[in-house]
């Protein structure tokens, strides 16, 4: 059986939830060509409303926010429509919506952009990544460094994408400052070799994920505002150095977050459980912590240690749209298929059986 604790309501900035379970953001590849989620999206979406929190994938702030073939983007009005219909029918399901922005960076290829620009980077060092294009797999270029003005327009396309995601009924954003993307490569001193004010110090390199995180909370209000981070992930190439300086830099980076009373914290967790206490006790809102490789009974392990407030699960409620339930009753939980996970269309989308409808 579940934890308790993951039955308790929660207040979360502006919005009530039913218990502490949430929907962690997935890329899915179903979005149109033109950046508008796909047919199915606000289905997909609608299902799993029962999670209460809803964080949808990563969702491109510009054209060079752009990674993978198939993401959706929120900065046209095209797309801020097409969010609507998913906004819509997640609140009459009874769900919230938070859409995260999500700008790739280096983590790109020209052949997956609508515009075919070289990919934009803290520096112009290769992730030296294989990148799937509609050709097959190709090497991820070696990317173009931002100038310093170049950095505060980006700043200017988070603060519009995230004034976008409200108008489209979305109730706030998560920015992504995880994973291998922009943000994240900032934070890491093989991919930023900046000797600017963005580059060099641990100071200097948090600059841009505090900046965009200011930018967005002065836009929409600080209590529609997450940010995820993923201390010591590898993802894309990076390699934040060893335990000392990895703690180093997040405790700076969290703490200079902790001052804008940001509505949660989201930490991708990869093992580091003294950080994470230490990041924990910083934190003046909600925690939500997410492990690689959680099984179903340590679903509220995190959350009943004090280290976090909201579970968001990933691939249980991207197989399971009846996962609360599930959860709930103790019943058993259809198995993902991984070959589905990027295909489009509804197979392995909207199709996983649920409880009431085998």
């Amino acid at each position: 059986m579940t934890s308790p604790s993951l039955w308790q309501p929660f207040t979360l900035g502006r919005i009530e939830l039913p218990h502490r379970l949430a929907l962690a953001p997935m890329t899915r590849n179903r979005a149109n060509a033109d950046g508008t989620p796909g047919e199915h999206a606000a289905g997909y979406y609608g299902q799993r409303a029962s999670l209460g929190l809803i964080i949808t994938e990563g969702t491109q702030p510009s054209e060079d926010g752009q990674g993978y073939l198939n993401t959706p983007g929120i900065h046209t009005p095209e797309q801020v429509a097409g969010w609507a219909k998913v906004s819509e029918t997640v609140h009459e399901n009874g769900g919230h919506l938070f859409i995260q922005l999500m700008h790739v960076g280096r983590i790109s290829h020209p052949d997956n952009t609508p515009h075919h620009h070289q990919p934009v980077a803290p520096s112009a060092i290769s992730a030296d990544q294989d990148m799937f294009t509609a050709e097959g797999p190709k090497k991820s270029p070696v990317p173009r460094e931002l100038s310093v003005g170049e950095i505060r327009d980006v700043i200017g396309e988070f603060r519009h994408a995230a004034a976008a995601a409200i108008a489209a009924g979305a109730d706030g954003v998560e920015i992504h400052a995880a994973n291998g993307y922009l943000l994240h490569q900032f934070l890491a001193p093989n991919a930023n070799r900046r000797t600017d004010e963005y580059g060099g110090s641990i100071e200097n390199r948090a600059r841009f994920s505090i900046e965009v995180a200011k930018a967005v909370a002065e836009e929409i209000g600080a209590d529609r505002t997450g940010i995820r981070i993923s201390p010591a992930f590898p993802l894309g190439g990076l390699d934040e150095g060893d335990a000392a300086a990895v703690r180093g830099q997040y405790r700076y980076l969290v703490g200079e977050l902790a001052k804008l009373n940001l509505v949660y914290l989201h930490v991708h967790h990869l093992g580091d459980d003294e950080l994470l206490t230490s990041l924990r006790e910083a934190w003046p809102t909600a925690v939500l912590v997410v492990r690689y490789g959680r099984e179903r009974d340590g679903i509220a392990s995190d959350i009943d240690a004090g280290l976090a407030d909201i579970a968001p699960l990933g691939r249980f409620a991207l197989a399971n749209p009846d996962i609360v339930e599930r959860l709930r009753i103790d019943a058993p939980l259809n198995d993902l298929d991984p070959e589905t996970l990027y295909t489009g269309g509804a197979h392995g989308y909207t199709d996983y059986p649920t409880l009431t409808h085998p």
